[in-house]
């Protein structure tokens, strides 16, 4: 767990030889490769990246770095599908590190619905899967009801809060679930009300969903980078989606309510490779690790490769940021 944040966590700037990773070769990570989950191993950056062929049946590779940029990735994927549930791909993992154990959270697609799933390991290598986590759950049902179960992307919060694990998951909006083994996973919201919504008029005013780990700031508080998203219908039927990168931040000893929201995105679409790929105007972001004193932020850029943006903590928001006392609470 990372401490020594701020909210808003930031200015984040994009690395200047960005991408750092892209598609090789015809194998598994040909065509594309982005959205890492992100850890600290010692003197090294590991990243849980996913790729795939022309086929778009994901998979997940791992990656190391001694100083957070450049990586040497490893020739085979660490997880792939297996199970019907995820025939189509493992998708953009998570990841969280207790007492020895990895505990992946990634989304398994078949084609129909994208389910929030958990694998564990001791050593990265081996993994036990153990399927989806809320088969009954939609959480795209407040912004565009579909019908079917979807509930990808999920966290885990690395430390038990009144006195259980907790997870916040949901694309479209976000809801939490808390856990007494951190295999078996209860949602914490009957009544279907998200803990966080899109806000209307915003850079995520269509879907929000939860993206990086938490980290901890020096008041206590527990902040998530997140992404958002605005959709614009044409009058030919085309919809176009602008996906951007906030921040959230909650209070331990309130878990299931939202303090404030970052009231502009810190990262948006820029750069070509933003703007142009297999999903356009796209940066996604899932890693983010304190390393060296500097913060990195990894992230997928249009679905076809794969980012970092830093933060030197010496640097700070100044007042150019609003962030409204309790605002975004659900």
């Amino acid at each position: 767990m990372f401490t020594g944040a701020t909210f808003p966590l930031g200015p984040f700037t994009p690395y200047e030889n960005n991408p750092i990773l892209r598609p090789r070769g015809d194998s598994w990570e040909s065509a594309n490769l982005y959205n890492p989950a992100a850890l600290v191993d010692g003197d090294q950056v590991l990243l849980l990246y996913r790729a795939h062929a022309d086929d778009i049946v994901s998979h997940i590779g791992l990656a190391r770095s001694s100083d957070g940029y450049h990586f040497e990735r490893e020739d085979a994927p660490i997880l792939s599908p297996s199970e019907d549930y995820e025939r189509y791909g493992c998708e953009d993992p998570r990841i969280a590190v207790i007492d020895g154990t990895y505990y992946l959270t990634y989304t398994g697609w078949d084609r129909h619905s994208a389910q929030l799933c958990l694998a564990t390991s001791t050593d990265l290598r081996t993994w036990t899967k153990h399927g989806p986590l809320f088969e009954d759950f939609d959480t795209f049902a407040t912004v565009d009801p579909r019908g079917f179960n979807w509930s990808k992307a999920g966290v885990i919060v690395p430390f038990q809060m009144q006195g259980t694990w907790w997870m916040y998951f949901g694309e479209g909006a976000i809801y939490w679930a808390t856990s007494e083994d951190l295999i078996h996973w209860t949602p914490g919201t009957p009544d279907a009300e998200p803990m966080y919504a899109p806000t209307p008029g915003s850079f995520d005013a269509d879907l929000v969903e939860i993206g990086t780990s938490p980290v901890l700031t020096g008041n206590g508080l527990l902040v998530f980078l997140t992404n958002g998203a605005t959709r614009t219908v044409h009058a030919d039927g085309r919809v176009d989606v602008d996906y951007r990168c906030g921040q959230i931040a909650i209070d331990p000893d309130n878990p299931t309510r939202v303090l404030a929201r970052l009231q502009e995105p810190w990262l948006r679409p820029q750069t070509f490779e933003d703007t142009h790929g297999l999903v356009s105007n796209v940066t996604f972001v899932e890693g983010l690790v304190k390393f060296g004193g500097t913060w990195f932020a990894y992230y997928g850029q249009s679905d076809t490769t794969l980012a970092v943006a830093v933060h030197d903590p010496a640097q700070g928001w100044g007042s150019t940021v609003t962030i409204p006392d309790g605002g975004g609470s659900r």
